[in-house]
């Protein structure tokens, strides 16, 4: 008897992105702008680029990951300057190579903005379906299927499925089997990856609990406003659209009657008692991690943020939680302001599969399935700046995969998103990884300031940034350069007006004459205030005067830097061939030869940051690789 053939669906694209949460919305807007017939896959299209933790984007050196991913054609910082209630500049009392913007969210805004832009993208399709099995032929990804059986071919594929692969939702005993927010988990793909030798391990984070806040009393915490002149995301938005009203937060602390409640309750967290298998971020502890690793401090911060403009819910920032929900209750009620608060959502615990480090090229490509690239918290890593950042470079690498062009990758000279690539696919991180200021060396450079500087042309060369917004960054460039030129040579002598004037703002008397430039580097005197010397000076835009300040002001340490750079690239720039057989090297040690076979790296750079690679061993593969230049 024959065999009955139950029809399916069947289509073609050139990229499927499996996810749209803020890396698949990166990575599909990318590549759909580039041309190509691009489809996202979501559990549920409500949830597009859906906020589950913390309701803002930016931060200390996030806010700088939001401005490169703009400045090569992303859509965060656009949508943010969309939807913000709440704008400040973080660390503004410190040197301008740890300023970040940090804006708080209306959530529902946010989502809509962006899922609007997607639904109005040419070439993009989205797609509400669970996506089951990768689809992979002779090393190469052909497709994917869905759970109803439906199959997409296409010829590069994008993971990033976020927390949601075998998501489990735990509080106390309480184990829910669903994505954040109650949304459905994705239960089938974890199969299909490991089938096909893709190694996958357990993460976990966490969220504090959403609270009303008609049963706030804000009376016992301190205001936090918004900076009064903002500063937007994107350096496409007008300026004078984003001066508007805004929302406050408020800061209140945990105290010792607090602490009591979670060390007497530390038993029944399922972090503790074991029912949590995965290992949560180093750097965004929950409160029960917080008082058992900083048993010294009597207290901890605890911002209690709006939602949105839509709703009365709050979530409070610093007291994330998987303690039972009883406990959640006794131990907020201790924290002023918060006596006698309701809680809409519990905190909760999320655990997810992601996959084990080793895996991928710094393109964000599997290094044994061709064609198909990963990013955001399916790589190892936290937060939405850091899937979004993620998500732009797999989209941008995809796209030219399909287009057969070199793929894209950012040095730790370049950008922050080159560190942040660049530690995911060469060192061994046990937890989930988070950005931090201090993980780039070269960050005086690298500053959020001078994104549009450092990476617009590169946005232009892949076909992200507009030929109008490329002219002004050349524009600004050669400004930057004239000006800084023409204040080092202009001469100004120590005569009586001068003198008044530097006395007047607190200045030391010249000795003798001086040059603007060198007025500048006086902590107190800027571009602007020196400006009744200058008899040539021009109206320039204000980001271009910020750009000299900080270049005059910081020239030593800028010039320090770069001598480092050049160094740096003197590494990076040795390049190790494709399919290097590191056994043929003699003298290097076995753990080297294990290391540098697992991790395939691109160039000397990038063996030599390998854990496990000594100094050592790098000179020896240095000297071979000389010995051997034109064998």
């Amino acid at each position: 008897m024959e065999e009955k053939k139950i029809p399916y669906v069947e289509e073609e694209y050139d990229v499927v992105v499996v996810g749209a949460g803020h890396a698949g919305c990166e990575a599909a807007l990318a590549c759909a702008r580039l041309g190509l017939e691009t489809i996202i896959f979501t559990v549920s299209v409500d949830s597009i680029a859906m906020m589950p933790c913390n309701p803002n984007i930016g931060g200390s050196s996030k806010g700088h990951l939001v401005r490169e991913i703009d400045a090569l054609g992303g859509e965060m910082g656009k949508n943010i300057d969309k939807t913000f209630i709440q704008s400040k500049m973080l660390n503004k009392s410190k040197g301008p190579a740890v300023h970040s913007l940090r804006a708080q969210a209306d959530k529902q805004e946010y989502t809509r903005e962006m899922r609007k832009t997607l639904e109005n993208t040419d070439n993009l399709t989205i797609r509400q379906a669970e996506v089951a099995e990768i689809l992979v032929e002779d090393g190469k990804i052909t497709g994917v299927k869905t759970a109803s059986g439906a199959v997409y071919y296409a010829k590069a594929v994008v993971l990033a499925t976020g927390v949601y692969l075998k998501a489990k939702c735990i509080y106390g005993d309480i184990c829910q089997y669903t994505g954040p927010n109650g949304l459905m988990a994705a239960n089938l793909l974890t199969d299909s990856l490991i089938k096909n030798g893709i190694k996958m391990r357990r993460f976990k984070t966490g969220t504090p609990a959403r609270v009303d806040k008609r049963s706030i009393d804000f009376s016992k915490m301190e205001e936090q406003f918004g900076d009064k002149k903002v500063v937007p995301f994107s350096f496409e938005t007008d300026s004078e659209s984003v001066q508007k009203e805004q929302i406050s937060c408020w800061l209140t602390y945990t105290n010792e009657e607090t602490h009591k409640i979670i060390r007497d309750n530390i038993n029944r967290s399922p972090l503790f008692s074991g029912m949590i298998e995965g290992t949560g971020p180093r750097y965004c502890p929950s409160i029960e991690d917080k008082v058992v690793k900083f048993a010294d401090k009597n207290r901890h911060q605890v911002f209690i943020e709006p939602e949105g403009m839509y709703t009365n819910e709050m979530y409070l920032g610093g007291m994330s939680s998987s303690l039972p929900e009883d406990v959640q209750y006794a131990m907020y009620k201790t924290v002023p302001g918060l006596e006698n608060v309701k809680i809409v959502r519990n905190a909760y615990a999320i655990e997810y599969d992601c996959i084990e480090y080793g895996q991928l090229l710094p393109s964000l490509e599997f290094k044994n399935i061709s064609g198909l690239f990963s990013a955001g918290q399916f790589n190892g890593s936290s937060g939405y700046e850091e899937a979004a950042a993620q998500g732009i470079i797999a989209g941008i690498n995809a796209a030219r995969k399909v287009q057969g062009k070199e793929m894209l990758v950012l040095d730790r000279s370049q950008a922050y998103i080159g560190v942040l690539i660049d530690d995911l696919v060469t060192k061994e991180s046990h937890e989930p990884y988070r950005m931090m200021t201090s993980r780039a060396e070269y960050r005086l450079l690298l500053r959020q300031d001078n994104a549009d500087l450092r990476l617009s042309k590169i946005g232009y060369e892949i076909g992200l940034i507009s030929k109008e917004r490329y002219d002004y960054v050349c524009y600004k460039e050669k400004v930057i350069k004239e000006e800084i030129e023409r204040l080092n040579k202009y001469a100004i002598g120590a005569n009586k007006k001068v003198q008044e004037f530097l006395v007047s703002v607190g200045s030391t008397p010249l000795k003798t004459g001086t040059t603007l430039a060198e007025l500048i580097r006086r902590p107190e005197l800027d571009y602007q205030k020196i400006s009744h010397f200058d008899d040539e000076k021009k109206d320039l835009p204000e980001d271009i005067v910020e750009q000299i300040n900080i270049n005059i002001k910081y020239d030593g340490y800028i010039s320090r830097q770069m001598k480092q750079v050049a160094q740096f690239k003197k590494l990076e720039n040795k390049k190790i061939p494709e399919n290097f057989d590191y056994t043929l090297v003699s003298s290097l040690r076995k753990e080297a030869v294990q290391k540098l076979t697992l991790y395939k790296p691109i160039n000397i750079g990038q063996a030599s940051r390998i854990s496990g690679v000594s100094p050592a061993d790098i000179s020896v593969l240095l000297i071979y690789m000389e010995q051997h230049k034109n064998k």
